[in-house]
C-alpha cells in the first residue's frame, strides 16, 4: 500500500514540474516547444483529472502560434521582398506540421467548461505548393545570375541553394547540371609542386611521395591539390616545397672497450666443513650446494652512425594577384644508428640483452640518396599539419 501511495505522490510531483515548464515555455513566446510538451503529456489517458492543465495550455499555445505566424506571413508578403519567401514556405509547412501534432490526440474535453478545446484548423496544401513554387523559381533565378559571379564565395552560395533546391523541388529545370557547374567553379584548385634551392640532388622518389595528395586526405568539399597539372583547369593558389639545405654527417664508427664481470652458476659441488670435509645429511648423503663462479670478458663495442638533415620551408602563392600569402619552416632529420659488438672472454658475463649484437656484423652505410629520402614520412606528416592548419581560404 506504502508503495502505491509513493508512487502516485510521484506521478503527480512529475505530472506538476512538466505542467509547469510548458507554461513557462507559453509564457516566454516559445509556443512549438510548449505544443511539443503538451503533446507528450496527454499520451496515454488523455482524460484524466490530472491532465486538464495540458489541454488548457495546448489550446493557448496552439491559437497563439497560428496567429504569429500568419501575421509573420501576411508581413513578410507586404515587404514583398524574395528573400522572404523561403520563409512564407517554411511557415505554412510549419503551420500545417503543428495541425498534424495535435490531430492525433483530438478530441480533447475541458471538464469544468463542458466543451471540446478548439483548435480552428486550415487547410494549407495551396498555399505550401504556391510558396513553393515561387521559392523554387526564385532560388533558380538568382543562383543562375549569382554563378556569373567570379568571386568563389558566392558562387559557393549559389551552391547551397541550388542543392536546397533539389531537395525542395527534385528535377526542377537543369538544377543537376547548374550544381555540378557552382561545384566546379567554386573550387579552389591548388597546383602543388617542390623547388630545389640545396646544392644536391633531390631523390626522385621522395619528390613522387611528398607530392602524392592522394595518401593525405586532404581535399575539402572546396579544395583540390593537383601535383601534375590538368588541361583547361585555371589554377588558383600554389603550393610549393621548397627545399633549402642538406647536411650529411659523415660516416662514423665508434669504438669503444668494455670489462663485465659476474658470478654465475656453473653446476654443483658438495658443501665441505672448514676443515675441508664433506658434510653429509641424517642419512649419510652429501649436501649440495650450488657451485659459483666469477667470469669476466672483455667486450668491443661498434656503433656506426649517421645523420641526415633537410630543411625546406613552404609557401602559399596567390596565383590571381601572383602574391606570397604566407611561408611555414619544415625541418626533418633522420639518423642511421646501428651496433654491433665482439667479445673476447666468457660472454655469460654480459647480460641476456646484449646477446644480441655478438650476432652481428658490420653493413653498408646507407648512401645520401637514401638518408634523404628516409626522411620522408616525418617531412610528410609535417607537410600534412601545416596544410590541415592553414587552409588558403577560411
Amino acid at each position: 500500500m506504502k508503495k502505491i501511495t509513493f508512487a502516485l505522490a510521484l506521478l503527480l510531483i512529475l505530472s506538476s514540474c512538466g505542467v509547469r515548464q510548458t507554461r513557462d515555455m507559453l509564457t516566454s513566446g516559445d509556443y512549438d516547444s510548449a505544443i511539443q510538451n503538451a503533446v507528450e503529456g496527454l499520451r496515454g489517458n488523455k482524460n484524466a483529472k490530472g491532465k486538464q492543465d495540458y489541454v488548457y495550455l495546448l489550446e493557448e499555445a496552439f491559437a497563439k502560434a497560428k496567429e504569429r505566424d500568419l501575421r509573420n506571413i501576411d508581413a513578410w508578403f507586404k515587404d514583398a521582398n524574395p528573400q522572404n519567401l523561403e520563409k512564407i514556405y517554411e511557415t505554412y509547412v510549419q503551420l500545417n506540421a503543428r495541425q498534424e501534432r495535435i490531430r492525433p490526440i483530438l478530441p480533447l474535453r475541458l471538464m469544468k467548461e463542458g466543451r471540446d478545446a478548439i483548435f480552428p484548423f486550415d487547410d494549407y496544401s495551396d498555399q505550401i505548393v504556391s510558396s513553393k513554387n515561387a521559392l523554387a523559381k526564385y532560388l533558380y533565378n538568382n543562383s543562375k545570375a549569382l554563378l556569373a559571379n567570379k568571386d568563389k564565395t558566392v558562387i559557393r552560395r549559389a551552391y547551397d541553394d541550388l542543392v536546397y533546391l533539389q531537395t525542395l523541388s527534385p528535377g526542377f529545370k537543369d538544377t543537376d547540371k547548374l550544381i555540378e557547374e557552382a561545384r566546379i567553379k567554386g573550387t579552389d584548385f591548388v597546383s602543388v609542386y617542390t623547388k630545389n634551392e640545396t646544392n644536391m640532388v633531390i631523390p626522385v622518389r621522395l619528390e613522387n611521395d611528398l607530392l602524392d595528395f592522394s595518401t593525405y586526405g586532404l581535399n575539402d568539399k572546396w579544395t583540390v591539390y593537383h601535383s601534375n597539372r590538368v588541361k583547361g583547369i585555371n589554377y588558383d593558389y600554389g603550393l610549393v616545397v621548397n627545399f633549402r639545405q642538406i647536411n650529411i654527417s659523415p660516416e662514423q664508427v665508434k669504438e669503444r672497450e668494455l670489462q663485465k664481470e659476474k658470478l654465475i652458476k656453473v653446476g654443483l659441488k658438495n658443501l665441505l666443513d672448514a676443515n675441508g670435509h664433506v658434510v653429509k645429511d641424517s642419512l649419510g648423503n652429501p649436501i649440495k650446494v650450488d657451485d659459483m663462479r666469477t667470469v669476466r670478458a672483455t667486450i668491443y663495442e661498434f656503433s656506426q652512425f649517421k645523420a641526415c638533415q633537410v630543411t625546406a620551408k613552404v609557401d602559399y602563392i596567390d596565383f590571381n594577384t601572383n602574391q606570397l600569402l604566407q611561408t611555414f619552416p619544415l625541418a626533418s632529420e633522420f639518423t642511421f644508428n646501428y651496433m654491433y659488438a665482439k667479445y673476447r672472454g666468457d660472454k655469460r658475463a654480459c647480460e641476456q640483452d646484449y646477446f644480441q649484437y655478438f650476432d652481428r656484423r658490420a653493413v653498408p652505410f646507407p648512401s645520401n640518396e637514401q638518408m634523404v629520402f628516409d626522411t620522408g614520412n616525418d617531412l610528410k606528416a609535417k607537410l600534412k599539419d601545416i596544410i590541415t592548419r592553414n587552409r588558403f581560404r577560411r
